[in-house]
């Protein structure tokens, strides 16, 4: 199978083998479907089956399809998001305002969760996102704020603060304006999860597990300060759930 995520920035693609998946490729999709993707799908073997999460837009979907049928003969399944399936259920009385890479997310936490704990998870991407999971499949529901980039750009457009690109590691507090804006999305973000984490290690009484996903994860490593997971590839395994369901 062809498994891939499409984000509202970023296209996030694998093969699935039938026991495991393969390497996470990813590229900024621009609405279409780039060309060194395209480059790539021309050396693979015919998929079977071509399944998706998309929350990048129509234009995207449209795009891909276009192209999946000129490769190989094959429409995309395009994964939506469902009140209960596979053991989770989710807080949103209204299942399609629920996104669908959070939904899948889920479902893969869910599957695997070796420790049988409560579970907190942060996908950090265009939007920060965080929703909270009990070990029985229920949902509690979630938060969520602008990604990094877009704490950033929102600030520097209402202000006279240059935008220099620089990235902190490891910064509590910074000794220049440039670098205390870039400081400060990280912190906040990861102050967020933390204190999410607190509130649900506290009504549950158990260790909570953190999963860290998105394309920003990297740059929020050295801010978390309580253990985490980093799981690049946190969709795409919902994916997986789907499509072995099917």
């Amino acid at each position: 199978m062809l498994l891939l995520d499409i984000g509202n920035t970023n296209l996030r693609w694998a093969l699935h083998d039938g026991a495991q998946l393969g390497a996470v490729q990813i590229a900024r999709h621009g609405n279409a479907i780039p060309l060194d993707v395209l480059a790539a799908w021309e050396t693979l073997p015919a998929p079977t089956r071509i399944v998706v999460s998309n929350v990048g837009g129509a234009a995207v979907a449209e795009a891909l399809g276009r192209v999946t049928q000129a490769y190989w003969q094959l429409t995309p399944e395009f994964v939506s998001t469902r009140a209960e399936y596979a053991g989770v259920r989710i807080a949103y009385a209204e299942p399609s305002r629920f996104g669908v890479d959070r939904w899948l997310a889920l479902l893969a936490a869910h599957v695997d969760n070796p420790t049988a704990a409560p579970t907190l998870i942060v996908d950090a991407g265009t939007a920060a996102t965080f929703d909270l999971l009990l070990t029985d499949g229920r949902h509690l529901g979630g938060l969520i704020v602008p990604g990094l980039e877009m704490m950033r750009t929102s600030l520097l457009a209402g202000t006279q603060i240059p935008r220099i690109e620089v990235e902190p590691s490891g910064v509590l507090w910074a000794d220049d304006t440039t670098a205390a804006v870039a400081a400060g999305s990280v912190q906040a973000i990861a102050a967020l999860a933390e204190r999410l984490a607190e509130r649900l290690a506290a009504e549950t009484g158990a260790t909570v597990r953190i999963l860290l996903t998105g394309g920003d994860a990297p740059r929020l490593r050295s801010a978390l300060t309580q253990p985490f997971v980093e799981i690049e590839d946190l969709v795409l395994q919902g994916l997986v759930t789907v499509a072995n369901f099917n």
